[in-house]
């Protein structure tokens, strides 16, 4: 609790189901957060299938040791430090078959027995659904500012992501808003958009269950790009239509995460 108290802001990014870009929006908050000069601390809590170490280009990165006996997570920039799953183990293409008191006990050392030191937010990236490991992350960390889901505009995702703002609302976790990713393909020759996944599924979810709906992000190439070379989207490509789109996203959570903490 020691260490917690001295992290003013934490935000966990969740969803009800897996491949809806949950690491991409992670990712981008924290690092659009440690742009505008924020310290942040960016957790990855998926423990089967952690993406951060990929999309910050910290594949192969070990973690080191205090003088106290705790976690030092890897230092992506003075201001921006990063932990995951990914840098404990021997090899990226190790599977952790783990049953669930063994993923517990390293959430919890990793939430615990971080020496993130002096942060303004620690941005977690959920794994899917409503289990043991988003329940666990909920209620160690304690005292969130809040949630952000992310869902995609097919009515299949619209379901499950429905169940995260429940579950939410089940701990007293405050919905900070919804992000509709993968919101239609903008032909990159004619600018026409095409409906990949239909379209709507974010507003309807959060005008249905009484949330602020953050904005929709198009598909676009340069994200995969950006995360398959490790760079983050939102400074790589800041002049891009959808980088500016992804600020605006980003935007309102960090207004509505400070406004939470004063209220």
């Amino acid at each position: 609790q020691a260490q917690l108290a001295r992290i003013k802001h934490r935000i966990v990014v969740m969803s009800g189901k897996g491949g809806v870009g949950k690491s991409t929006i992670a990712v981008n908050l924290a690092y659009g957060l440690a742009l505008a000069g924020k310290k942040v601390g960016l957790l990855d809590a998926d423990i089967h299938g952690p993406s951060v170490a990929k999309m910050t280009g910290t594949e192969g990165a070990r973690v080191s040791g205090t003088p106290e006996g705790m976690i030092q997570p890897v230092r992506l920039h003075d201001n921006f430090h990063a932990l995951s799953i990914a840098y404990l183990i021997d090899s990226e293409d190790s599977a952790l078959i783990w049953r669930g008191p063994m993923k517990m006990s390293a959430l919890k050392e990793m939430i615990e027995n971080t020496a993130w030191g002096d942060l303004d937010y620690l941005i977690v990236d959920c794994p899917p659904g409503t289990g043991d490991e988003p329940l666990s992350i909920c209620q160690i960390i304690g005292d969130l500012d809040g949630a952000v889901v992310v869902t995609t505009p097919q009515h299949l995702a619209e379901v499950d992501v429905r169940k995260s703002i429940s579950f939410c609302r089940s701990l007293n976790v405050p919905v900070l808003g919804v992000v509709e990713n993968m919101s239609g393909f903008v032909c990159p020759r004619c600018g026409e958009v095409t409906q990949v996944l239909g379209s709507g599924a974010g507003r309807r979810i959060a005008e249905d269950m009484g949330v602020p709906f953050l904005g929709s992000i198009p598909m676009d190439p340069d994200i995969a790009e950006a995360s398959d070379t490790g760079r983050p989207f939102i400074h790589a490509y800041a002049k891009s239509k959808t980088a500016q789109i992804m600020q605006e996203v980003i935007r309102p959570i960090v207004g509505l995460a400070e406004a939470q903490t004063k209220t």
